[in-house]
């Protein structure tokens, strides 16, 4: 009951603080100069996590993998008069990894903060029927690219002191859904945070989210 009490009681000053926030309580633009890049951001939750995040003062640098949602989500979000700008980016490429990481330094002059929203699940049906090819591609985008694109944009980071990481995964890591098997197996949660669990100190608030901190860095993990 001990246990139970002290979640609830952290997913209540979790929410309070989101509704403070949404309230306008929060001092105004708390990002201000901040430098903000978001992976599949054009369309979903990943195009509210960049106008929030605009709203809130932060440069935004959006990105997807076809230009005319990148053109169309730009100019909706610039129409709102957010900061905000847009790049191709399919994170399973290195080269659109380091481009999207180098163009926010040239306009902005670094990086604050990533949110790695992308993520792919191609199939729905039973795990004796997934190929490898479906194996290869969720594991490369879901769990691979986002550690190596957090690996390309740390660096940048350090140069201003530190920054955050939020990566969007699904609650599917602790509750998988049968016919989903191969998107929840290797999802960001039980893989990405579960190997860096010997190099920072867990904190559990809610069901819904896992939060790490490293030295001068915020690594945390949204699970819609």
């Amino acid at each position: 009951m001990q246990k139970v009490g002290l979640l609830l009681g952290g997913c209540v000053r979790l929410w309070k603080s989101v509704r403070m926030a949404s309230s306008g309580v929060a001092r105004r633009d708390p990002l201000a100069n901040k430098v903000a890049l978001v992976t599949a951001s054009t369309d979903g939750i990943g195009l509210a996590i960049a106008r929030r995040l605009a709203q809130d003062g932060a440069h935004v640098v959006v990105s997807s993998r076809k230009q005319q949602n990148v053109d169309r989500a730009v100019a909706a979000l610039q129409g709102e008069g957010l900061s905000v700008t847009g790049i191709v980016c399919h994170v399973g490429k290195a080269e659109h990894r380091e481009r999207l990481v180098a163009t926010a330094v040239k306009l902005h002059g670094g990086i604050d903060i990533l949110v790695s929203n992308a993520a792919v699940n191609p199939f729905f049906g039973n795990l004796m029927d997934v190929t490898e090819e479906v194996w290869d591609k969720i594991l490369d985008i879901n769990v691979k690219a986002t550690a190596l694109l957090t690996k390309a944009v740390v660096p940048e980071m350090e140069k201003r002191g530190g920054g955050s990481v939020v990566i969007v995964a699904s609650i599917a890591a602790y509750t998988p859904f049968p016919v989903r098997t191969p998107f929840s197996a290797p999802s960001i949660p039980s893989s990405i945070l579960q190997l860096s669990r010997p190099l920072v100190t867990r904190r559990s608030l809610c069901p819904l989210l896992e939060y790490h901190q490293v030295p001068s860095h915020k690594i945390g993990a949204l699970l819609p």
